[in-house]
């Protein structure tokens, strides 16, 4: 049996595929590669360049690789962007999961994985976030993988379809061997940005409100390791194949950095002090998202490994200083 791994030639998506291959799992990436890359992937794993609505395109790959569960990664991603395009992300992150779920239902897949977000949540009444907090999202971007949501569990009602639905807060970092990281170009993830000052790949970085009610009035944010999130779907994975039934999860260590914080353990980590210039908010960002990040833990067993912020950017720039290489 193998795993169908849509957008494995992203960010999240390839840390799970060497996840899936130090494992001895079959990982099969289907990848616009729009925004991926094949050189994040090992050199053993099948790559098929296409898109995730092409239904007949993933019903030959569904039958000739065998899948038994597919890892829906593929979307568009940033929350300003999807406030001034919201069509173009529905198109993308709804409208293309429908037909990705149709595609699963009708070749007798039963077990899919989704790659979802806090954004869901909004500006939550409630701080830490758990699993039960009613999502009321702000931005098309939530909204979009909130729809999706709702799509996957009126499927598992309807059809069976076992959905594990995780709740990604903000993911960091990069895979400590820097076989892969963050490497789309413009990418807006305040980590990667603040690396790129660093190498130099940017003359400085801007932070995006500064009078939020927060500890030093820049945004907090719940910063989980990319290799550690790799690791809850591989353990989502395990959970489905053992007969258990979906469930919703957030993806999160339980505790916050403000904005700042994560500017002063990048100059910290580096050595390097760079420009900071602070700019008005941006639409769609919620002051403080924390979890609980007890849940996980409880039903899958999740031990994260790299609960570290100063690791965290120490990853990051190692990635980011092998992206210069490479240029």
């Amino acid at each position: 049996m193998a795993v169908l791994i849509t957008g494995g030639a992203g960010y999240i998506g390839s840390h799970m595929v060497h996840d899936l291959v130090q494992r001895g799992e079959i990982p099969v990436v289907l990848d616009d590669l729009s925004t991926g890359f094949e050189w994040l992937l090992p050199a053993s794993v099948t790559l098929i360049r296409g898109d995730i609505a092409d239904q007949a395109l993933v019903r030959k790959i569904i039958e000739d690789y065998n899948i038994d569960t597919i890892a829906h990664f593929a979307a568009k991603i940033v929350v300003p962007d999807s406030v001034t395009d919201p069509l173009g992300y529905y198109e993308s992150n709804t409208v293309k999961a429908r037909s990705l779920i149709e595609s699963t239902v009708k070749n007798g897949v039963k077990q899919f994985i989704f790659s979802s977000t806090a954004a869901v949540y909004g500006e939550p009444d409630e701080m830490p976030v758990s699993e039960d907090t009613r999502p009321n999202p702000v931005s098309p971007y939530g909204r979009s993988k909130l729809m999706v949501e709702w799509m996957l569990e009126d499927a598992r009602h309807a059809h069976g379809l076992q959905s594990m639905i995780l709740r990604y807060f903000n993911v960091a970092g990069a895979d400590p061997e820097a076989r892969s990281g963050q490497a789309t170009p413009r990418a807006t993830h305040l980590i990667k940005t603040a690396c790129e000052v660093v190498t130099g790949k940017r003359p400085s970085m801007s932070v995006f409100g500064s009078d939020y009610k927060t500890r030093d009035g820049t945004c907090i944010r719940d910063y989980i390791h990319v290799t550690d999130l790799a690791a809850a779907h591989s353990l989502a994975l395990d959970y489905l194949r053992n007969g258990n039934p979906g469930i919703m999860l957030n993806c999160a260590y339980g505790h916050g950095s403000s904005v700042n914080e994560v500017i002063d353990a990048v100059k910290r980590v580096s050595g390097v002090d760079f420009a900071v210039h602070y700019a008005p908010r941006r639409a769609g960002d919620p002051p403080e998202v924390i979890a609980t990040g007890s849940k996980i833990k409880s039903v899958l067993g999740f031990k994260p490994r790299y609960d570290d912020l100063d690791m965290i950017v120490k990853h990051a720039l190692a990635f980011e200083e092998k992206l210069q290489s490479r240029s």
